[in-house]
This record gives structure tokens, C-alpha cells and sequence, in this order.
């Protein structure tokens, strides 16, 4: 199976896109969606300076534009699954047919800016945790004040909260830790960006939207969206949720997928992807940052490619399994009866998770075998994080 990824924030460089203004075609769309977006985007991707394109508003809008120009080019109806990190997601969800692509540049730019104008609001920030024990990095946060904005696998957490919380996680790191601080406007995907999250769920209401027409993995929970209007949600919700980066490549193996493409500016997903996805059965990879690339991007899609849409429906692949989400943020605790095996019906509460509102139940969507817990006792959950993950067909 063959997946295409599209990049998130942190993944641009200057002048990324100048192999492609020789593309025909390609300057022409790009003034096209500068004026859906708001930024002249045929700038910021030949002539701006990094400092020009590390600013959010300008951004965003950009990646998704890139990934979707780069997409125009490869032979889309053979690839069965599409992923984005964070506001690669919308590239990702214009790839498997749930919105224009119009739509996508539009989105991206309103989002964009609203969640640079969140970042203004309070000075906060991101730094990356490499190393050290999860339980222990995700302990520390919480001492600290933080939230788990992304979890990228590989032994990679970033914290992101307010600028005093992030000096004092430098200055008192967890055992056999680095901190690097990100060079970021604010504290991405955090309950910080809930002004950006209300602004972005308005515009996104006026939004014709359709169901995927291939696999899309959503960053909530690393799971599979089969409908449109639910995807879009996500799209939102995730303005502030963690990004689930490490359930995604999970859900990549699990799959079965042989082959990734990163779509441009390539080199972040893939690197991620071989650090996690190693020995017998890792997938080859290319990473897709110039027209040149081109032919080696097709091959790999000929060689692990297939039109998921349109096989049988007995035969498209399916996540083996389902993740249950935590619907608050506050500490959870999970029935101590429940081990992992157990088998559970449909509407079994798994646990609850405390918060200032009182206790509020966690339940099992589906029928399955509880194939793992990814919170137990006492750990501190925020809204749409992963708590179990529950085995078995769908």
C-alpha cells in the first residue's frame, strides 16, 4: 500500500519552490490561491527569507499550497492513504476528495492568521522533548504548567504552554532529556489556540464537504475518517488538540503500507517515518521536493500503489483497530476490572476522567478487545487525547 504525506509548520525553507515556477501552470495557481489565502504565496516561496516564512499567518497557507501542487503531478488515483501533519491535515483532506483544494488554501490562510493572533494574546511557546521516559516527560509537563501539543514517536514530545512553564522545564529537564526550544509564534494545538479554534469553526461551517475517497488519517487518534463532515470537525477540533503524529505512523504499519512519498517541502515526515518504522517491513520512501523527484515518486507509487476507492469493499484495507478519546481534559482513571484482552461491547464504560466539571464517563464505541491502554491511573488527559485502543475489524 502506498501512503502520501503532507507536511507540517517547521518543514519550509526558503525558496522551496522555485524549481516548481518552471512547472507550466504552476505560477498561474499559486496567484490563484494567493487570493483565496491573503498572502502573495508566489513570494514567499522563491523570494522570502526564513525569517519572512516562520511567521504562522504566511505559513500555513503555503505548505498546503506546495503539497497540493506538488499532487497535481503524481498519479493520485493509485494512492490508497493520505496523512498531514497538523495543518498538512487539510492538504491531506483536499488529496482523499473531502475539499477543494480552493477550499484547503482558504482554510489554511484563515487559520493561519487566527492562530497567529492567538499567539499574540500571551507570550507562550514550544519546545521539543527529546529522550527520557514518556510517563516521566508527560509528569514533568504537567509540574510545569504544559501540554503534550505533539507527540511525534521516536522519543519526541513537544511541550508547548506559557513562556515561564517552558524556562523552567529547560532549566529542570526529566531524566536523560534534551530541550530544545522551537523557534514558534506560540503554543500550537493547546487550549491557547481556542480563539483561533472558534474563528476557524465559523468559516468552516460555510464548506461543501464530501466523504474521503481514500484512506485519510486523522491526527486526533491516528485512526481512519470515513465521513466528510466528521473530518472537518477534526480539521477544527485540532487547532487545539495534540497532534497524534505517533498513532498516524502506528496506524501506517498496522496498514500494512510499503511505500510513502512526502510531498514538498519533504524531509521532516519521512526522517520521522524512518526512525519509527524500522527492520523487516519498512516501507521505501520518497521524498518529493523538486520536479526532478518527480519520476522516482512515480515509480514507487506503480510499484506500491492501488486505487483503494475502487476495490471491493471486502478487500480495502481497514485499521485493525479503533482509539477512544478522552471528551475532557482532567485526570483519568479506568476500571481496574479491565485489563488488557478484555473483550468489550458497544457503550462499556471504560473509566471517567475528572475535570472542574465533575467526573464525566469514558465509553467503548465499539465492539473489540481492549488491545492497549494509552492512559492509566491518574495521568492528566487533555480534550481528544488518546485513552484506549480497542482491537478488531471495522
Amino acid at each position: 500500500m502506498l501512503a502520501v504525506l503532507s507536511p507540517g509548520q517547521g518543514s519550509q525553507k526558503p525558496g522551496f519552490l522555485n524549481p516548481w515556477l518552471d512547472v507550466a501552470g504552476v505560477e498561474a495557481r499559486l496567484r490563484w490561491w494567493s487570493a483565496l489565502a491573503g498572502v502573495d504565496l508566489v513570494h514567499l516561496g522563491t523570494r522570502a527569507d526564513a525569517d519572512e516564512i516562520k511567521d504562522t499567518a504566511r505559513t500555513q497557507p503555503l505548505l498546503v499550497a506546495a503539497a497540493l501542487l506538488a499532487a497535481e503531478h503524481l498519479p493520485m488515483h493509485d494512492v490508497a492513504l493520505v496523512a498531514g501533519h497538523s495543518v498538512g491535515e487539510l492538504g491531506a483532506a483536499a488529496l482523499a476528495g473531502v475539499l477543494p483544494a480552493e477550499a484547503a488554501v482558504t482554510l489554511a490562510g484563515v487559520r493561519g492568521r487566527e492562530m497567529a493572533a492567538a499567539c499574540a494574546l500571551e507570550p507562550t511557546g514550544m519546545a521539543a522533548v527529546l529522550g527520557g521516559d514518556p510517563d516521566e516527560v508527560l509528569a514533568a509537563l504537567e509540574t510545569h504548567g504544559l501540554h503534550a501539543a505533539n507527540r511525534n514517536g521516536a522519543g519526541q514530545i513537544v511541550a508547548a504552554g506559557a513562556v515561564a512553564g517552558l524556562e523552567k522545564l529547560a532549566a529542570e529537564p526529566p531524566a536523560r532529556a534534551r530541550i530544545i526550544r522551537l523557534q514558534v509564534a506560540g503554543a500550537f494545538h493547546t487550549p491557547y489556540m481556542a480563539p483561533a479554534e472558534n474563528a476557524l469553526a465559523v468559516v468552516a461551517a460555510g464548506v461543501t464537504v464530501a466523504d474521503p475517497s481514500r484512506i485519510l488519517l486523522s491526527n486526533l487518534d491516528g485512526n481512519p475518517v470515513g465521513h466528510g463532515r466528521e473530518t472537518l470537525r477534526r480539521l477544527v477540533r485540532q487547532v487545539t488538540a495534540p497532534v497524534r503524529w505517533d498513532l498516524c505512523m502506528r496506524a501506517l504499519a498496522d496498514l500494512g503500507v510499503t511505500g510513502v512519498v512526502e510531498l514538498p517541502p519533504a524531509g521532516t515526515l519521512a526522517g520521522l517515518v524512518k526512525r519509527e518504522l524500522k527492520g523487516e517491513g519498512a516501507p521505501e520512501i520518497v521524498t518529493l521536493n523538486t520536479p526532478d523527484d518527480l519520476p522516482a515518486a512515480r515509480r514507487l507509487i506503480a510499484r506500491h500503489g492501488g486505487p483503494a476507492a475502487h476495490r471491493p469493499a471486502a478487500h480495502r484495507p481497514a485499521a485493525r483497530y479503533r482509539v477512544v478519546v478522552s471528551p475532557a481534559a482532567g485526570v483519568f482513571t479506568p476500571v481496574a476490572e479491565l485489563a488488557e484482552g478484555a473483550e468489550l461491547r458497544a457503550g462499556q464504560v471504560l473509566g471517567h476522567v475528572a475535570g472542574r466539571q465533575g467526573p464525566v464517563e469514558v465509553t467503548a464505541h465499539h465492539t473489540g478487545s481492549l488491545t492497549e491502554w494509552l492512559a492509566h491511573h491518574a495521568d492528566p488527559v487533555a480534550p481528544g487525547q488518546p485513552l484506549v485502543r480497542i482491537g478488531g475489524s471495522h
